[in-house]
C-alpha cells in the first residue's frame, strides 16, 4: 500500500531566495546552514516518487539519512530518538513539499540504528539486574538451608520468608529450580542480532508508513535476511509502506523495491544489481573465491 506518493525538496534558487528574505545569511553565529546547500549541484530529481518499497543508497554523507529525516519532520512521524538538527533545519523543512495517496497511519514511525542501538542496551540493563538479583536468590537459597534458618511462623506476613525455607529444604526441589520459580527468564536468551530484529518485529504493524535509516546495523548477515523477509511479508501481506536508507545488499535486494542512487549525478533509479556498492561486493567475492 502506498501512502507517501511523492516528496520534492526546495530547489537552490528557492533556497537562496528564503535565505535572502528572512534575512539568515547575516546571522554568524552559526558555522553551518544545514541543511541548506547539502544538496548543492547534486541534480535531485524534482521530486521523489514512491513505490510500496523505496531506497536511499549512497555512501556516507551522500544526505540520505537527511533527506529521511526531512520526509519525517514534514509527515511529523513519531520517533524515539534524537537525529542531527541545526537551527536552519525547520526552515528547511517548510519549503520540502509532498503529497499523499492515503491519510497516514498514527502507527506509522521513524527507526534508526539508534533505536536498535538502545534496544540491545536495554536487554542488557534488564539482564545486569536479573544477573544480580540470580546472586541474591542464590545466596539466600543457602541461607534458608541452613540449620540456623528460623522456621517458626510468627504471623500471617511471614508466610513468604518460611515458605521460602520450606521450598530451600524440598529435596525435590533443585536450586536451579527454586530460582527459576522466583526468577523472570532471562530476556538475553537472545542474542544482540536477534533482539535488534526483534525491535523491527515489535514496532511494525498493519497498514502504516514506515522510515527505516540503516535498519542493518547490529545485524548479522543471516538476520539482515530475516528482516529482508519480515519486510517484504509486510509489503505484500499487511499493508504497509517502507522508505530505507541502506548500505546493505541484502535489504537492496528486497523485492520490488525502487532504489534511488543518490550518488549519481543527476540522481537516478537504479536495479540493486547495478548499484556501485554492490559491485563492490560482486567483486571482492569474485577475486576471493572459496
Amino acid at each position: 500500500m502506498i501512502f507517501l506518493k511523492a516528496f520534492s525538496l526546495p530547489t537552490e534558487d528557492m533556497e537562496i531566495d528564503y535565505l535572502s528574505v528572512c534575512g539568515k545569511f547575516r546571522r554568524t553565529c552559526y558555522d553551518t546552514k544545514y541543511p541548506f546547500g547539502m544538496f548543492s549541484g547534486r541534480e535531485f530529481p524534482e521530486s521523489f516518487e514512491f513505490s510500496d518499497i523505496t531506497v536511499f543508497c549512497g555512501n556516507n554523507g551522500s544526505g540520505k539519512s537527511t533527506v529521511l529525516n526531512l520526509i519525517a519532520e514534514k509527515l511529523k512521524l513519531k520517533r524515539d530518538t534524537p537525529y542531527n538538527r541545526s537551527e536552519f533545519f525547520d526552515d528547511y523543512a517548510s519549503l520540502c513539499r509532498y503529497s499523499l495517496l492515503d491519510d497516514i497511519s498514527p502507527d506509522s514511525r521513524v527507526l534508526t540504528s539508534d533505536d536498535v542501538f538502545e534496544r540491545v542496551l536495554d536487554i542488557r540493563r534488564i539482564n545486569n539486574g536479573i544477573d544480580s538479583k540470580r546472586e541474591s536468590i542464590i545466596n539466600d537459597w543457602v541461607e534458608k538451608r541452613s540449620e540456623n534458618a528460623d522456621t517458626r511462623l510468627h504471623g500471617i506476613d511471614d508466610y513468604e520468608r518460611w515458605k521460602g525455607i520450606r521450598d530451600a529444604r524440598n529435596k525435590n526441589i533443585s536450586q536451579s529450580q527454586y530460582i527459576r520459580s522466583r526468577l523472570m527468564r532471562n530476556v538475553t536468551e537472545r542474542s544482540n542480532g536477534e533482539s535488534a530484529l526483534s525491535l523491527f518485529v515489535d514496532a511494525i504493524h498493519d497498514n502504516a508508513l514506515y522510515i527505516l535509516d540503516e535498519p542493518e546495523n547490529s545485524l548479522s548477515p543471516g538476520n539482515q535476511l530475516e528482516l529482508k523477509y519480515f519486510l517484504e511479508d509486510s509489503v505484500r501481506h499487511h499493508g504497509c509502506q517502507f522508505i530505507i536508507s541502506t548500505h546493505s545488499p541484502f535489504i537492496l535486494s528486497l523485492k520490488g523495491a525502487k532504489i534511488y542512487d543518490i550518488d549519481s549525478v543527476p540522481v537516478k533509479t537504479l536495479p540493486w544489481k547495478e548499484l556501485p556498492c554492490v559491485k563492490v561486493y560482486k567483486e571482492f567475492f569474485d577475486n576471493n573465491t572459496f
